[in-house]
């Protein structure tokens, strides 16, 4: 895989090896997407996980979002192959779909379903494609308050206890739509 990947917005490079590395270590890193800044880790590191969860102070039993820059980057946590989904993806919506026996509890919280997402932003998708895998995805701020829009904002907000990566958010000013494909419900616009 790549080496280091260009932003599109900024003119950095973003050391995808250094990047790898410090998620392996389970470090967490705040990136740009459609509407703010987001908090990622990996899904399979637990310690990571909680870290999240702490630095946002949210309650695990809401679970969190994975985003990634292709569907089957969700294959180890869902029950079936995730599919196209070519009518949502790529962009700014969340589905639901039934989680695997390998997805990890602390991704879906108190349910059976996992939220994901595969990103239309250009940086996000750049990133998860050098990294060749999806990542928890949660706006990068605490539970209720204001959501961080710049990279400045999180290095305000978390100092070193957070790897932020350059990037400038795109056009969006909510976050995603979340839905519900096997009934047709609409759980957040």
């Amino acid at each position: 895989l790549c080496h280091a990947v260009a932003s599109r917005f900024t003119g950095h490079a973003l050391p995808i090896r250094a990047i790898r590395a410090h998620l392996a270590r389970g470090g967490v890193i705040a990136y740009a997407t459609e509407s703010c800044y987001g908090l990622g880790c990996d899904p399979m590191n637990a310690r990571a996980v909680a870290r999240i969860l702490q630095l946002k102070g949210r309650p695990r039993s809401k679970g969190l979002i994975l985003i990634g820059s292709e569907p089957a980057q969700f294959t180890p946590y869902l029950a079936d192959p995730p599919g196209s989904w070519s009518e949502y993806w790529p962009g700014p919506v969340t589905l639901l779909l039934p989680s695997g026996r390998r997805c990890p509890r602390g991704l879906t919280g108190r349910h059976r379903k996992l939220a994901v997402r595969v990103t239309a932003h250009p940086d996000a998708t750049g990133l998860f494609h050098a990294l060749g895998m999806a990542l928890v995805s949660t706006s990068a701020n605490r539970a209720g308050q204001v959501m961080l829009r710049s990279a400045a904002a999180c290095h305000k907000a978390f100092g070193t206890r957070v790897k932020v990566l350059p990037g400038r958010i795109g056009t969006r000013r909510r976050p995603s739509t979340i839905v519900d494909p096997a009934n047709g419900g609409v759980i957040r616009v």
